[in-house]
């Protein structure tokens, strides 16, 4: 059931800093209750006055039907009915319903409106996330019309068939800043180096090795407006990896090769890219940060120290300094989504002093 995913939807917009105020429509207390908002966060409350936005999540036949036909008899159906930007429709409904042509009448008068309309997937309501991502855009904000570029996660490179060399990054930092540009209204593209479960509300490309991402990059920040780099890319891959499984009793030698420089290769044919890159420094990477910067012809550098455990590979937190040409600020202790925040705040600025927004 598509209320039961009420809660998880709230707290994500709570999470990027909106204000949310849940309304049940009669019965949806059944299944979904005041106990299950005021844990994710969100007390239940009143009908807002004044909403920037409203979702209908889960919407049926009947609500969609309303809307279709300008049955304002609700507070809610009231905003979204008048025009107002922020409007999203998760639609929950079986296949045969979808298909009907009353229905699909209904969904174009909708979308003709100005909402926008999430079709079911497999019957269910879309994820949280993808409701999110839609509220988001309706929304506007100071990203809205720009397609960002993130990588995230760790490659690998193969030793074997069955084995390879790697490194310790988790992807939260990466994905972190995705769904900051995602709250701000950006199209956000993630290339994921061996990450699990896709990030909803993104174009999500899964790769694993250097060389893959360095396609994935290139071709995905061919309509980008800047590009973010957080992933952790491997610097040396074997220059022979064994073509079945090498057998321990055959000992094995590895000669390595230096990866591809992805930033080097962007930066070559994009020249006029906005490109974010970050180094990671075992101790105060701020030097490291001032050398990458103009090494790469990157516009930023985000340098983060992994020698500290508490702000290392996996940790829910981090510390970095931020690097650009116009400045250099130091970030104390914070979470990830506080750090990626700061890290958009100085990409708008900028992108601003630059004349690119």
């Amino acid at each position: 059931m598509g209320a039961l995913r009420g809660p998880a939807l709230a707290r994500l917009l709570t999470e990027a800093g909106y204000g949310v105020k849940p309304l049940l429509a009669p019965g949806a207390e059944r299944f979904v209750g005041p106990a299950a908002f005021a844990a994710a966060g969100v007390p239940l409350s009143g009908p807002p006055e004044d909403p920037d936005a409203v979702a209908f999540a889960p919407a049926g036949p009947d609500v969609l039907s309303r809307l279709a036909w300008g049955v304002a008899d609700a507070p809610t159906f009231e905003k979204a009915l008048s025009g107002r930007r922020g409007c999203v429709v998760a639609l929950e409904m079986d296949a045969g319903t979808l298909a009907h042509p009353a229905v699909r009448r209904n969904i174009r008068r909708v979308r003709e409106s100005g909402c926008r309309v999430l079709e079911p997937e497999g019957g269910r309501m879309a994820p949280p996330g993808g409701i999110a991502a839609a509220l988001f855009r309706s929304l506007g904000g100071e990203l809205a019309g720009r397609r960002i570029v993130v990588t995230a996660g760790g490659t690998r490179e193969p030793l074997d068939a069955v084995r390879f060399i790697g490194n310790r990054s988790s992807g939260k930092m990466g994905l972190a800043v995705a769904r900051e540009a995602l709250a701000r209204g950006a199209d956000v593209s993630v290339v994921a180096a061996n990450l699990g479960t896709p990030e909803p509300g993104v174009e999500w490309i899964p790769v694993e090795t250097v060389a893959e991402m360095e396609r994935a990059v290139l071709g995905a920040v061919a309509e980008a407006d800047a590009l973010i780099m957080a992933a952790a890319v491997s610097d040396f891959t074997p220059a022979a990896p064994g073509r079945g499984k090498v057998r321990r009793r055959e000992g094995l030698k590895v000669e390595f090769r230096s990866t591809p420089d992805i930033l080097a290769r962007v930066r070559e044919s994009f020249p006029h890219l906005f490109m974010i890159g970050f180094a990671a420094a075992f101790g105060d990477p701020l030097p490291d940060a001032r050398e990458k910067l103009e090494r790469k012809g990157a516009d930023i550098i985000v340098g983060n120290d992994i020698s500290r455990p508490e702000i290392g590979f996996g940790s829910d937190e981090n510390e970095v300094c931020i690097v650009s040409r116009g400045e250099e600020r130091r970030v104390g202790r914070a979470s990830k989504r506080e750090i990626a925040r700061v890290i958009l705040d100085v990409l708008i600025s900028e992108l601003n002093r630059k004349g690119q927004t």
